[in-house]
């Protein structure tokens, strides 16, 4: 499925972090450029932190103006804007993201995720899906929402061109081993981890009982590698998905994702206990 909002999440980033040098650069104050503009106080600061949907090419074409940038560095702002300006389909979901989580994942170079307790949303099957979803406290308009936008959430490992990100995931056996639904179900479940595990791009680790305690964090964590850039880190709970800000700590999460997945089985031996696990629902 072609994606036309790929990209458009790290565009609008960089652009934000690019307006906000060239304001400091230009000697200005950001409520000085307000004033000069006759805009609201504040929206230059919403502006330089990111918090935007859709940048306004007249808006930006002012403030290079006011910034008194090349027509080189002009024309790459502009161009960054027009990408940021892509209308992604999360957009329409804002009751299940408040932030822009989807959109990080979605421009992923690398996405490595664990979730002690389920597996990962990109490697989930419907009916896995769904189980876990009534058992948790959102409501059913929610949930039904919520499983359409894992689907789509799920099409980025279908890309070609080479715009499809690596995904390193550890899964512990207890996200496997709940009761829920049929036998046939849960061993899909585990069928379908076995196929995504040998595709080129995924590499998925299993921490068994058998194992002991994670030596890493016990919250779940997605961590996005993305071009250019420094990782981001985002924690996951049944209510909330919130981005982790400061530096030492996301170099912390880091840290402790390597840990979590050295000790976890290599993707060879991950599955042939897969298999095992499968037969025992035959």
């Amino acid at each position: 499925m072609a994606d036309d909002a790929y990209g458009a999440t790290v565009a609008k980033r960089r652009l934000s972090r690019r307006l906000a040098e060239l304001r400091t650069e230009s000697g200005h104050t950001a409520n000085h450029v307000c004033d000069i503009l006759n805009w609201g106080r504040g929206k230059v600061g919403r502006f330089e932190a990111n918090q935007w949907k859709r940048p306004e090419m007249s808006d930006i074409r002012d403030l290079l103006r006011i910034y008194g940038v090349d027509a080189t560095t002009a024309e790459e702002l502009e161009e960054l804007a027009i990408r940021a300006r892509a209308r992604p389909w999360w957009r329409d979901y804002t009751e299940i993201f408040e932030n822009e989580f989807p959109g990080f994942e979605n421009d992923a170079e690398r996405i490595q995720v664990c979730m002690p307790l389920v597996v990962p949303g990109l490697l989930q099957t419907q009916d896995y899906a769904e189980a876990f979803m009534r058992a948790g406290p959102r409501p059913p308009a929610w949930r039904r929402k919520a499983i359409g936008t894992r689907q789509r959430r799920q099409e980025i490992l279908d890309r070609t061109n080479g715009k499809a990100p690596r995904l390193v995931a550890v899964i512990t056996e207890a996200s496997l081993m709940y009761h829920w639904g049929s036998r046939q179900e849960r061993r899909e479940q585990i069928e379908h981890l076995i196929g995504m595990n040998h595709r080129p791009n995924v590499e998925l680790r299993i921490q068994r009982f058998a194992d002991g305690p994670s030596p890493g964090v016990s919250s779940s964590i997605n961590i996005f590698d993305l071009p250019g850039d420094e990782p981001l880190v985002f924690t996951e709970t049944d209510t909330a998905i919130q981005e982790v800000s400061r530096p030492e700590e996301v170099s912390l999460y880091v840290q402790a994702f390597g840990r979590i997945r050295d000790s976890a089985q290599e993707p060879a031996a991950t599955v042939l206990y897969l298999e095992h696990l499968a037969q025992q629902l035959e």
